[in-house]
């Protein structure tokens, strides 16, 4: 099928479909509910740009910016970019250890209940079987059909398949190699570099990233975004994931009717399917009761009123695999993991194998030692919603996206709280005793309903429980043995 006929086909879906090109049609889609009880999904950036493993999953716009660091590297280790451009690492690209059922083992033993591959990134390298971009894993690199094999694995193990898409920056991604002789100025590659469209301000590195504006001065051509809706379009239906996640740069005003119309062929289509799904969005893109806002690498400050999600990774340096990333430790992701749901969030966690398709030592180490607490403490995660507050302590997130690198310096004084089937479950964020106070579980009077039994996750005992107007008084047999967080259920009478 080409462009056009892919055209005719959206409209024919979003004719004949309940959901229509417009607000008042997609306002208000219900999120899944398998998604609002799953709370933990894994991220997977995963592609050429883990091949020079330097400095970032931007490798492939930052090799062609004369002065950046990805260049001078390039150049020493690979040769000028007129000589040996971004599409030159394909072949080194080889997947030969990729096994996507090893892979969902591992997240599927970490308490993950949905997987997000990175179908294309903005480099426009598609993970995926696709008729419409030759660009892609299964003709090129590993040749294979990587998103198809990981949703393959996905349905044998009984997790959900995702996806993502970053390709609306494509259209300026690459466009620093037009300032220099590369083979990004090479017509016989258009089709994989894109448009590379240069203007002023998107070669001013001081302001590139404030051209996300919704008025941003570097706007789409319409070729582009027919070309993009389609390849997004193809994208849902060869690989039907249950959420189309975005990154940015789609709230750029020229983007709005487009993404009325992917969002309406997307809703119809799993109409089809006979499934629920949302979008993840970022920014301003969509109205908050059509799709699901992501904050990338932060939280919110207090419970949201509709659920949310927070995307960040395990590696602090990069998405993708870079040779000197460093690492989070496990407390580290269990801690936002359980604020994030104490607030009414889902949390999507990232790892960036290498080019053989192998997970680093330091990624795999963390998702094991998360899927041991989610073992023992995964009952006061899954299924739940937030209770009247979201916790208690004085530390807290910092608004806003980008705020998540250093870890939190949370104390035995700091709880967060979910609730679930008449019992409240009480996190204590960071253990360094046996005894415990949660100030918010403190005697009421006769209105009070925190009556019922007390009981603690994991291999402790209560040797002691009393409530009076300080608070609820907890003693273990022991103090914990490990720095990550314990949690008490609380019975409400």
């Amino acid at each position: 099928m080409n462009q056009k006929e892919y055209l005719k086909l959206i409209d024919e879906v979003i004719a004949n479909g309940k959901y229509k090109a417009d607000w008042s049609s997609l306002s208000g889609h219900k999120i899944p509910d398998w998604y609002y009880s799953a709370k933990l999904g894994i991220f997977i950036h995963w592609g050429i740009y883990s091949v020079p493993a330097y400095a970032c999953e931007w490798y492939p716009r930052w090799m062609y910016n004369p002065g950046s660091r990805e260049y001078e590297f390039h150049k020493k280790n690979f040769g000028d970019p007129k000589d040996f451009g971004y599409k030159d690492f394909i072949p080194m690209f080889k997947g030969e250890k990729f096994d996507a059922e090893k892979w969902v083992k591992l997240f599927k033993d970490a308490g993950a209940k949905y997987i997000m591959p990175v179908c294309e990134h903005h480099d426009g390298f598609a993970m995926y079987d696709s008729e419409l971009n030759r660009w892609n894993s299964a003709k090129m690199g590993p040749m294979r059909d990587v998103a198809g094999e990981i949703r393959k694995a996905c349905e044998d193990n009984g997790l959900v398949f995702c996806g993502s898409t970053h390709r609306a920056e494509h259209f300026f991604f690459m466009n620093m190699g037009r300032t220099i002789e590369s083979d990004v100025n090479d017509e016989a590659y258009r089709d994989f570099y894109g448009p590379a469209y240069l203007c002023p301000e998107l070669s001013d590195v001081a302001v590139f990233h404030t051209l996300e504006d919704v008025f941003s001065p570097a706007k789409p051509t319409e070729e582009w975004l027919e070309d993009w809706l389609v390849k997004t379009c193809e994208l849902i239906d060869r690989c039907k994931p249950l959420i189309l996640y975005f990154d940015t740069w789609i709230q750029n005003a020229a983007f709005k009717p487009y993404l009325k119309k992917v969002c309406a062929y997307y809703y119809n289509r799993a109409e089809e399917w006979g499934k629920e799904v949302t979008i993840n969005y970022k920014h301003e893109a969509f109205p908050p009761t059509v799709a699901t806002f992501d904050v990338e690498r932060g939280a919110l400050t207090g419970i949201s009123p509709v659920p949310w999600q927070t995307d960040t990774a395990i590696g602090k340096k990069s998405w993708g695999y870079i040779s000197d990333n460093e690492f989070k430790p496990s407390r580290q992701i269990i801690c936002d993991l359980v604020d994030i749901v104490s607030k009414n969030g889902m949390l999507l966690i990232n790892i960036g194998p290498k080019p053989d398709g192998t997970i680093t030592d330091e990624e795999t180490l963390v998702l094991e030692e998360l899927g041991i607490w989610m073992s023992i403490n995964g009952e006061g995660i899954y299924g739940t919603v937030p209770w009247k507050v979201f916790g208690e302590g004085e530390v807290n997130n910092s608004a806003g996206s980008f705020m998540d690198n250093e870890e939190k310096l949370f104390t035995s004084a700091d709880f967060r709280f979910t609730y679930k089937n008449g019992y409240i479950y009480a996190f204590c964020m960071r253990p360094d005793s046996e005894e415990f106070v949660i100030k918010s579980l403190r005697i009421k009077g006769e209105r009070d309903i925190v009556t019922g039994s007390v009981e603690v996750l994991g291999d402790y005992n209560i040797i002691r429980s009393e409530r009076d107007a300080e608070g609820m008084k907890i003693t273990l047999d022991r103090r914990p043995d490990n720095d990550k967080p314990v949690c008490f259920k609380i019975g409400m009478g």
